[in-house]
């Protein structure tokens, strides 16, 4: 019992109250600028990108997963650049350089920041098809971004996305949660002994550990908050109204096989592929490019042939139950 109470008083004194961040009243219309985007509520949000040199053939805005930030995509931009391709990507509110770093925001800042991303690069460049791509995290979020999808949204793609809600967490998984977050909401544990592996490129995994910019201990109010975006992801594929590009790795560590395919499979027009030497950082593993390749052959059409083939290897989908049409 002195081991149970000690520990529950580490609980307590690492931090008593939770902190999130969600957006505060509109007072301005948002604006694109070149290093950032405003939002309503004043909120800066940095933002990078990545130009063709000659015409636009289509657009990506990308959402970060979880503890990353916008320069996630820096070479997945540089390379669809080449290709014709216009890639947007901010830091979404609580990370990287984002307000309030470390802090969670809430699942509907983060939806309502990327519908106005959304508008605001498909009003600077009007006429080329916006796709929303979310690795992980940002997988949520454009999952539910799709549900109400702005006016100028042609689809989304998404990167194994974060649909691991608590219904499909073994139940010590949510004891757990619920305990740390009732005692202590700020304390910050590193992950360190997870043994979680993540992509299979070691070296860009080296420089995520190096660069300051990325979160390396997360609040337990923040892995409150991003459960809470998986819970509402997980009950909305059925919801989403685009064209959808689902995306998953035969070795990804993170979400697990089970809720990602049941996701898919419930979204009314889907296109799934499966990469056999795929992690849970498609556009950043060692075969980046083939996942790369596909996505650009979707965007340009979506019932073209997938250079990877990996259509062909995702579990059996239903037939689509909507066109979607862009």
């Amino acid at each position: 019992m002195r081991h149970v109470a000690a520990l529950l008083l580490v609980f307590v004194l690492s931090g008593c109250a939770a902190m999130t961040y969600p957006a505060g009243p509109a007072t301005q219309s948002p604006r694109l600028e070149d290093q950032h985007a405003v939002m309503a509520d004043g909120a800066v949000l940095p933002l990078r990108r990545w130009l063709p040199l000659g015409d636009i053939r289509a657009i990506v805005i990308a959402l970060h997963g979880m503890n990353d930030y916008s320069n996630f995509f820096a070479e997945p931009g540089v390379y669809l650049a080449r290709h014709g391709v216009a890639s947007y990507a901010y830091d979404q509110r609580g990370f990287g350089q984002g307000p309030h770093p470390g802090h969670w925001s809430s699942t509907q800042t983060m939806v309502e920041d990327a519908r106005a991303i959304v508008d605001l690069v498909s009003a600077r460049h009007p006429g080329p098809p916006v796709f929303l791509f979310g690795e992980s995290m940002g997988g949520a979020v454009a999952m539910l971004v799709a549900g109400d999808p702005p006016a100028g949204l042609d689809g989304v793609i998404l990167a194994a996305p974060a649909v691991w809600g608590r219904s499909a967490m073994p139940w010590w998984q949510r004891v757990s949660l619920w305990l740390a977050y009732q005692l202590a909401p700020g304390w910050t544990p590193s992950g360190r002994g997870l043994n979680i592996r993540p992509s299979d490129n070691i070296e860009m995994l080296r420089k995520l550990g190096a660069d300051p910019l990325v979160i390396k201990e997360t609040r337990i109010d923040a892995v409150k908050g991003v459960v809470d975006l998986m819970d509402t992801a997980q009950a909305s594929p059925a919801t989403i109204r685009t064209p959808t590009l689902f995306l998953y790795g035969a070795h990804d560590e993170v979400i697990p096989a089970d809720p990602s395919w049941r996701a898919a499979k419930a979204i009314p027009n889907r296109r799934a592929v499966l990469y056999p030497d795929g992690w849970h950082m498609l556009v950043r593993d060692l075969q980046a490019k083939v996942v790369l390749d596909d996505m650009v052959a979707w965007m340009l059409d979506e019932d073209a042939k997938l250079p990877s083939g990996g259509d062909a290897l995702a579990p059996p989908m239903p037939k689509k139950e909507c066109s979607c049409s862009r």
